[in-house]
């Protein structure tokens, strides 16, 4: 008997892996072993200075240098990460925002060095700054200067790159800011509008080519574990995306209307408890944004197993490109026609999600759209409601995570029996290396060069021409980072958004609340003033749900709470536990940087009289970190395992009263 011949297969995705530490030249080794292994793309991850528009010998980049990406001071910098990658023949994805513009005309002189015309580059600039003031936070300008940003580099790239995507309307961060499916449709489809609409105020594109520019509009999307219903979404956003070019910018051809999306699937859902769980999750996450062909992702980037723990190794980026890979190659996904078509409990969920969602984005647009309903709170309290609620599920048990609030017996795990190697650890003597090499590249440049760019730029700034030309200019005069960021900070001012904390309604929290609130009560009696809570964020990562979420549960069992958003020196912080008198500081870091920031804020609580004053610290922290913590005087220090929130509030009023003197509760 013979065997059927099997169907053609579809080409796969773009297969990335997301990544960039330490250095130029290493983050550069890394892709050239990434792409020798198969993969297809790169998806570039960048350090917090350099997407807020720091040099590394800014203040405020003590500590961030090269840990959640790679630093991009200067053309030098761009060189070095591309070398011997040929930028004309690769699709290259940059997770950059604030500083796309910066960033991408970097790029673009690099290739030319090279020998490629800009006509030929392809790839993505995230560039969806609307995102960051809801959600991760390296947003620099207001809201209005940071749209102009965005519309120069959509207009300039519809002539000049043509191939490349100018932005990516990022749902991904919504959904780990706690966005509902419903929320993650309408609050990037909101701001695609606002993107648009300034597209088409700007005059810069003519009305007939507005189609090109709806075609290079792509959406950076999150997919969760709950993989039917991710699936559904995506589903969703195709037949939304279709009509909203149809009815809004009269998008005729059906090309120019194809839902182009790139996926990372859900990093937040990564336990660090048992967390080879994790594997799996990744899985089924994958399956989500590929098992429907009709809504299937033409990019694809895995989280690594280990990512709650720290910075994956190169090894546990390869396990998630091969994960990647036997999808794609191994199985039969790629060999038929759209599996769900026709079905009707699919269609029947796609149908709700829409028209859920158009009721939001009908509500938002009638605040004024997605720009008004940033400054307004709106949506940021939305979010912060919607993860409040998702947590007050997993405490009470309705939502099961195996190995975190079930399951949680567990043999010990060989992956995890050396715990300083079961992550990629940054060298420290890099940052100071970094600081030193850009202190030799200004010291080579032509002063009166560099001058006149940024002079060129300031005016430019001043006016409403284009922004590329003269940051072109910059990137070739041997212009910095932090110095082309500075001149625009000069004229645009800078931006801190509301954080949601206020505004934000929460549900119940689960056996224990009424309890810990009668703690709370009980010690502000004792020590003659309501208890008060400092949340700080120091240094740079603007990844803020957790402390959002102490923040409003703080709030809930009767702290008072002094949270002043994110991106604080800890001299800032210090000051403001000085003037607000508070029982206990609390900080926040996911970037890595706990060890250069938390001592700075306990030396300085310490030279201000404040020595006594408890500090908890929550965030990525490994255990021989932890232990180096408690030993410079943190009370306690809480990681991804502590899903409690509730608990936390308990230990952390133990620790005042313990501060004070009173007896332990």
């Amino acid at each position: 008997m013979t065997e059927t011949a099997r169907p053609e297969r579809d080409r796969p995705w773009i297969i990335r892996t997301y990544a960039g530490h330490s250095s130029p030249a290493e983050s550069n080794a890394l892709y050239r072993r990434n792409l020798a292994k198969g993969q297809t793309g790169l998806s570039v991850a960048f350090d917090l200075p350099t997407q807020t528009g720091y040099d590394p010998d800014h203040v405020l980049a003590r500590g961030e240098v090269g840990k959640v990406g790679v630093p991009i001071a200067h053309l030098g910098d761009m060189r070095a990460l591309f070398d011997q990658i040929p930028l004309g023949k690769m699709n290259t994805s940059m997770t950059i925002n604030a500083t796309a513009m910066w960033l991408l005309a970097l790029y673009q002189v690099a290739a030319q060095e090279q020998g490629a015309a800009p006509a030929e580059l392809t790839g993505t600039t995230q560039n969806d700054i609307i995102k960051e003031y809801l959600s991760r936070g390296t947003y620099v300008f207001p809201p209005g200067p940071s749209l102009r940003l965005i519309t120069d580099l959509v207009a300039y790239t519809v002539t000049e790159i043509p191939r490349w995507n100018p932005i990516n309307i990022c749902s991904y961060h919504l959904q780990e800011a706690g966005a509902t499916p419903v929320q993650e449709l309408a609050y990037s489809l909101c701001t695609v509008i606002a993107v648009l609409d300034a597209v088409v105020a700007s005059g810069q594109v003519p009305q007939e080519r507005m189609g090109e520019v709806c075609a290079r509009m792509s959406f950076f999307v999150n997919a969760g574990v709950r993989f039917v219903e991710e699936l559904c979404k995506m589903r969703a956003f195709v037949a939304l995306w279709d009509d909203l070019l149809k009815t809004r910018y009269g998008v005729t051809d059906p090309r120019h209307r194809r839902f182009r999306y790139g996926v990372q699937v859900n990093s937040l859902g990564l336990t660090e408890a048992q967390p080879e769980n994790n594997v799996i999750r990744i899985v089924l996450e994958a399956l989500g944004v590929t098992l429907s062909k009709d809504a299937r992702c033409r990019a694809l980037q895995l989280p690594a197993w280990n990512e709650a723990l720290g910075l994956p190794r190169p090894w546990d980026q390869q396990w998630s490109l091969r994960i990647q890979q036997i999808l794609a190659y191994e199985t039969d996904l790629l060999e038929y026609p759209d599996l769900f078509e026709g079905s009707v409990v699919v269609n029947g969920r796609v149908d709700e999600l829409v028209a859920a969602a158009t009721e939001e984005i009908d509500r938002v647009q009638a605040m004024g759209g997605a720009i008004a309903a940033v400054e307004s709170g709106y949506m940021k309290s939305q979010l912060v409601a919607s993860q409040a609620t998702r947590r007050a599920r997993i405490e009470s048990g309705d939502d099961i995570v195996v190995g975190v609030n079930r399951f949680t017996e567990t043999e010990p795990n060989p992956l995890l029996a050396d715990l300083d190697t079961a992550v990629q650890v940054i060298d420290p003597a890099g940052e100071q290396a970094t600081r030193e090499q850009v202190a030799a590249w200004r010291a080579g440049r032509d002063a009166g060069v560099v001058d006149e760019a940024l002079l060129g730029l300031r005016e430019a700034a001043k006016t409403d021409v284009n922004l590329m030309p003269a940051t072109l200019a910059c990137a070739r005069a041997g212009v910095t980072t932090g110095e082309w960021a500075g001149v625009l900070r000069e004229v645009f001012g800078e931006y801190r958004a509301p954080t949601g904390v206020s505004g934000a309604v929460t549900a119940g929290a689960g056996e224990g609340l009424a309890e810990v609130r009668g703690l709370v009560t009980r010690t502000g009696e004792e020590l003659g003033r309501r208890l008060r809570l400092l949340v700080g964020k120091p240094g740079l990562d603007g990844h803020s749900n957790g402390a959002e979420q102490i923040a409003v549960r703080a709030r809930d069992v009767g702290f008072e709470v002094v949270y002043q958003g994110i991106r604080l020196t800890p001299a800032q912080i210090v000051a403001a536990a000085v003037e607000e008198d508070v029982h206990i500081v609390g900080l926040s870091v996911l970037s890595g940087s706990h060890m250069n920031l938390v001592p700075e804020v306990l030396d300085g609580l310490r030279a201000a009289g404040l020595g006594d004053v408890p500090v908890v610290v929550g965030g990525i922290i490994p255990p021989a970190d932890a232990d180096r913590l408690a030993a410079l005087g943190v009370a306690a220090v809480f990681t991804p395992k502590d899903y409690g929130l509730t608990e936390i509030m308990r230990g952390m009023v133990n620790i005042v009263r313990t501060a004070n003197g009173l007896a332990g509760a």
